[in-house]
């Protein structure tokens, strides 16, 4: 039953996003806050498209402490569920994306007319800069700058691996950091087109202040983001139900607090 209900999601999914492509062309003559709510129209759509077929839910935790304004949004990448849930969370986000994503016809056209920011990861020097000066235009406009701090997906309960773009980013903005946990993986795994029942929940933890050092900040993001990440796994593990490999990812997790904290 999860393999047809998988299927029959993926078939509506992306044949949505053909025609939304589409249908949504007449935006491209408005003004991109006229248009955005077309795309978080899609996103809600795609979310209820995953309910109803596939019986996968969306819990969000922490709401009181997104802060007004422009801000950072630095949050946990396990899967494609988290590029187009978080747009439904925050009024008027922009996600920093691989220039590549640019290049697609439709869409492509879409994330600049959106004021996504691309990222050419193979000049380092240069995307920093373009990546700084780009975030500098959307923090003045009080958008909400999405970044994946890991910069691709990580399979749920891996060991971190943070990109110095986030550190870039809080030093030059001096604006707050939202860091957001979840545990999409477990549901809407990577390299598979199965989606399995049950509530991804993700978890807005509090913001981190401008000011702090380099090594301050990274501590201050990743020790709790990593935590609470964890902690929604070992949750989702002890559901009636849970998703297929929770169990033995929530051991491995149990089994690396253990070795840190005896070591």
């Amino acid at each position: 039953m999860t393999k047809l209900r998988s299927a029959l999601f993926n078939l509506a999914f992306y044949l949505y996003i053909a025609v939304a492509v589409f249908a949504y062309m007449p935006a491209f003559l408005l003004p991109r806050r006229v248009g955005w709510p077309l795309v978080v129209l899609w996103a809600r759509a795609s979310l209820w498209m995953l309910r109803v077929i596939c019986g996968v839910r969306m819990e969000v935790r922490g709401r009181e402490n997104i802060p007004e304004g422009g801000f950072i949004v630095a949050s946990k990448h396990q899967s494609a569920w988290e590029t187009f849930a978080l747009l439904t969370l925050f009024p008027d986000p922009t996600y920093v994306l691989k220039r590549e994503l640019t290049w697609l016809p439709l869409f492509g056209w879409y994330t600049k007319k959106m004021k996504m920011i691309p990222v050419n990861r193979g000049k380092r020097s240069a995307a920093l800069l373009a990546l700084a000066t780009a975030a500098r235009e959307a923090i003045d406009e009080n958008r909400q700058i999405l970044i994946f701090p890991e910069g691709t997906r990580r399979p749920a309960g891996a060991e971190p691996n943070y990109k110095y773009g986030i550190v870039h980013l809080y030093r030059q903005l001096d604006c707050p950091v939202l860091p957001v946990a979840l545990n999409s993986g477990l549901f809407w795994p990577r390299r598979t087109f199965l989606r399995y029942p049950g509530t991804i929940t993700i978890n807005i933890l509090p913001p981190i202040q401008p000011g702090l050092k380099s090594d301050q900040f990274i501590a201050a993001l990743k020790d709790p983001l990593e935590e609470a990440s964890d902690d929604l796994v070992l949750e989702a593990a002890e559901a009636t139900n849970p998703p297929p490999r929770a169990k033995e990812i929530a051991g491995q997790i149990r089994r690396r607090r253990l070795a840190q904290a005896s070591g």
